[in-house]
C-alpha cells in the first residue's frame, strides 16, 4: 500500500472495554474456533460464528454459540478464519464480497503469511495465532502466546484487545521469519506429543502399560518444564548426557528398540550441546561418538 492511500481503519470499533467491544465474526467452530467464540463470550464480546454444515451447526448450537447470517458479516468489524490452512485462501475469496468494507479479515495459521488472504485492495488483513494446543473448544486459552501480524496500525490494536480479551500474550512475528516461527510452535506441542509417544514405547519395552507408562512419563515432563520455566534451558536440563555419563547412555542405546533410539540420538545430541562446560571434556567426547 503506498503512503498516498488512505489506510482502512478499525477505528470506531476498537474498544477499550468490553462493552464497546468490536463485532466479531469467526469462521469455523471447531476446537480453535470454538475455543475462541467461547472465551469472547464469556467475556462479553458480541460474537458470532459462521458454519457450513449441519453437523457444524448443532455442535455451535450445543456450544451455546449465535450463528452469523448476512447482516452479521456486512457489519462484524473483524472477521476471523479459523479453518484448515489449506482452505484460508478460497474462504478468503468466497467471503470478500460478503463482508463489510471496513471488515478486517484475520486467519489464525500459524504457518502462513498475510498473502494467503489474497488481494483485498483496502481492506485490513492480519494474523492472530495462539500458540495454544487446543484439543477441545472447551479447552482455555487463558496464559498462553498468540503471534499477531498486521500491516494496518489500527488492526494491530484491535488484535492486541483481542488478546488481552482472551487472556494471551501477543508477539509479533515477522512475515519473513514465519515458517520457522512455526516450525518452533509445531515442535513445542506436536513434537511434545511425539516424544511422549516415543517415551512410553520405551517403557513398554521394559514391561510397562501404556496407562502406566502415561502415569509415569507426564509428571515427570512437567516437572522437567517448571525445571526450565525456573532456571532456563541450561539450567533445566538433567539426565545421564548432562552428567556426562557414556556409560548409562550406551547402556540406554542397547535396551531401546531402532525406532526409539533413531529419536533419543538426536535430541541427546541436542542436550549435549546445551549442556556446554558443564559436561567435562573427556566425558563430551565419548558422548559424542556414542551418539554419532
Amino acid at each position: 500500500m503506498s503512503p498516498q492511500r488512505a489506510r482502512p481503519s478499525v477505528r470506531s470499533k476498537v474498544p477499550g472495554r468490553a462493552a464497546r467491544a468490536p463485532r466479531l465474526v469467526i469462521v469455523g467452530a471447531g476446537r480453535l474456533g470454538g475455543a475462541l467464540a467461547l472465551t469472547l463470550q464469556q467475556a462479553g464480546w458480541p460474537v458470532q460464528v459462521l458454519v457450513r454444515s449441519p453437523e457444524a451447526r448443532r455442535r455451535a448450537r450445543r456450544l451455546g454459540l449465535a450463528l452469523a447470517d448476512a447482516q452479521a458479516l456486512r457489519e462484524a468489524a473483524l472477521c476471523l478464519l479459523c479453518v484448515p490452512d489449506t482452505d484460508v485462501a478460497e474462504a478468503a475469496r468466497a467471503l470478500a464480497p460478503r463482508l463489510g468494507s471496513r471488515t478486517a479479515l484475520v486467519h489464525c495459521a500459524g504457518a502462513l503469511a498475510l498473502e494467503a488472504l489474497g488481494e483485498q485492495g483496502l481492506r485490513p488483513v492480519g494474523s492472530f495465532h495462539p500458540l495454544c494446543a487446543v484439543s477441545d473448544a472447551r479447552d482455555s486459552l487463558a496464559g498462553h502466546a498468540v503471534a499477531l501480524s498486521s500491516r494496518t496500525p489500527a488492526l494491530l490494536r484491535a488484535l492486541r484487545q483481542l488478546a488481552r480479551a482472551t487472556q494471551l500474550r501477543p508477539i509479533e512475528v515477522p512475515e519473513t521469519g514465519r515458517a520457522a516461527y512455526h516450525a518452533g510452535a509445531v515442535l513445542s506441542a506436536g513434537g511434545l506429543v511425539a516424544l511422549a509417544a516415543a517415551a512410553v514405547e520405551a517403557l513398554q519395552t521394559a514391561g510397562l502399560s501404556e496407562e502406566d507408562a502415561l502415569g509415569a512419563l507426564l509428571p515427570l515432563m512437567r516437572s522437567a518444564l517448571r525445571g526450565v520455566e525456573a532456571r532456563g534451558l541450561a539450567g533445566g536440563l538433567t539426565g545421564p548426557v548432562r552428567r556426562g555419563d557414556a556409560g548409562v547412555v550406551a547402556a540406554h542405546l542397547a535396551a531401546l528398540p531402532p525406532s526409539v533410539a533413531e529419536v533419543y540420538r538426536p535430541l541427546s545430541r541436542r542436550a549435549l550441546a546445551l549442556a556446554g562446560s558443564q559436561v567435562a571434556p573427556g566425558a563430551r567426547a565419548a558422548l559424542a561418538k556414542l551418539l554419532e
